[in-house]
């Protein structure tokens, strides 16, 4: 469809044409860096991998770089709305949210081996570009913060939590790191074993492998 087609439609059609064109660009590009990798991810290659005229890729982004922050913006915004609803949907105690946050990591809506490598993709090119850096990190602080609160509710006096807070995220991006690089000998499942386990040794009165301890009624979980 070309600019000047969209611009005879109405308003409404216009905004949700324009929805999905963008998002199949973003699509597009997505596995344009898990197939080629960064520098051979080009706005041809992504409209030709979209179905759409290269034109079109400029008319919706303007250049491939704010076409690469975009679509970072979308894994980044999806996986932290990922996480986020996993937590609230998991309860009110803090054992089964830090149980549901952990396994989210794992989940096939953001932990495939096609979203991983464009994960990859920007994670390469982090270090000399601020932008991927400061949407990376947001996303990375909240998490961190996130985990360091629901471990506070569990930990005895004592613990470090912010420092066993840290290891735990690193184990969960480690995984994924894995799951990247090894993708025939590491799966998810296997991951997910990993990160339980963790927890398990981590929190022995809180989790086993099987889950989060339930409690006698009336008991709080808070151990301070």
């Amino acid at each position: 469809m070309s600019p000047e087609t969209l611009a005879t439609k109405p308003r409404g059609t216009r905004r949700a044409d324009k929805s999905l064109r963008r998002q199949e660009l973003i699509e597009a590009t997505i596995d344009s860096l898990a197939k080629r990798g960064y520098d051979a991810t080009t706005t041809a290659v992504v409209a030709d991998g979209a179905g759409l005229s290269r034109g079109i890729v400029n008319f919706h982004f303007e250049s491939k770089e704010k076409l690469l922050v975009e679509t970072l913006r979308y894994l980044s915004d999806e996986y932290s709305g990922h996480w986020r609803g996993a937590i609230e949907a998991a309860g009110p105690g803090a054992a089964a949210k830090l149980w549901a946050l952990a396994g989210a990591d794992f989940d096939r809506k953001v932990c495939t081996q096609r979203k991983l490598a464009a994960w990859g993709a920007f994670w390469g090119e982090a270090k000399s570009r601020p932008t991927y850096r400061e949407l990376c990190s947001a996303n990375d602080d909240e998490y961190l913060k996130t985990v360091i609160e629901l471990m506070q509710a569990l930990l005895a006096p004592g613990r470090d939590v912010r420092l066993l807070a840290r290891g735990f995220v690193c184990l969960q991006d480690g995984l994924w790191h894995h799951l990247m690089i090894s993708p025939r000998e590491f799966k998810r499942d296997e991951a997910w074993a990993v990160s339980r386990a963790h927890l398990a040794t981590v929190l022995p009165d809180h989790f086993t492998m099987d889950g989060p301890i339930d409690r006698p009624a009336g008991e709080p979980e808070d151990v301070r």
